[in-house]
């Protein structure tokens, strides 16, 4: 197993790619802290790692509150004796454009997209260092870290600060034994996502036939394929990869 004997937070674990990775970390043989606020979602996702035999607990976590990231890893080490990978993963949209976006609007997803990364990627760090073992940190960033579109202005400018943070996090954490990384995901189909076609068109259906007709491949990534992605990044398999954004997005941003 790539994780045995490893213990890992995940933020947003409670559906879409959180959830899937937290599938496969268990499968893999990780002990892993489903953290999110959709506490139905985040018990049921325990119990179900549970009843197929891995190790799983949830935390309560609005990843915008600084005491809530901090309890969630402290959980972890007390739980199980160590704390090894850390997906920083949760995140908010937000689909205006510039001239639509308020302060406070700017505001919210960079506390939510970016500030709890940041805090993240520190006290992890800090308690990663005291174990002595080292560790992998993933984050989410985005396409739209690379690519520009009419809309998602905050949300854009979050996730470029996410993949820059990355590269520097990784530099300035080399020294003691901790990999970070990012995963640019391109459109997966996602409840988020479904949601957000919902929200955002009068006929969620033709929404979601508009991101499909944009896909290279001619389909929407699934969860299950961006936590194969994350799994690598986290395991001794990608022992020599720092500081990198990989982009698993069907080819949306090569073409």
């Amino acid at each position: 197993m790539r994780l045995a004997n490893r213990a890992a937070v995940l933020t947003g674990a409670a559906n879409g790619i959180g959830a899937a990775t937290a599938r496969r970390f268990s499968e893999e043989g990780a002990s892993v802290v489903v953290a999110d606020l959709d506490e139905a979602a985040g018990t049921a996702l325990v119990s179900e790692i549970v009843e197929t035999g891995g190790k799983a607990v949830f935390a309560n976590c609005d990843v915008s509150e600084r005491a809530d990231l901090e309890a969630a890893f402290d959980l972890c080490s007390s739980r199980f004796g160590r704390f090894d990978i850390l997906f920083n993963n949760a995140a908010v949209q937000d689909t205006r454009g510039i001239l639509d976006t308020t302060d406070e609007d700017f505001d919210t997803l960079v506390r939510v997209n970016l500030r709890s990364v940041f805090i993240g990627i520190r006290e992890t760090a800090r308690r990663m260092i005291d174990h002595g073992n080292g560790g992998s940190i993933i984050n989410t960033s985005s396409t739209f870290a690379i690519v520009g579109s009419p809309g998602y202005a905050a949300y854009h400018t979050t996730k470029g600060g996410v993949s820059s943070l990355t590269r520097a996090a990784a530099i300035g954490l080399m020294e003691h034994g901790i990999r970070v990384n990012a995963i640019c995901p391109g459109t997966i189909d996602t409840p988020g996502l479904r949601l957000g076609a919902a929200n955002t068109s009068a006929d969620p259906e033709a929404a979601m036939r508009s991101y499909l007709s944009l896909q290279p491949m001619k389909r929407l990534g699934t969860p299950k394929e961006i936590a194969n992605t994350v799994l690598f990044l986290a395991s001794d398999e990608a022992s020599f990869v720092t500081g990198e954004n990989l982009v698993a997005d069907g080819g949306y941003t090569v073409v």
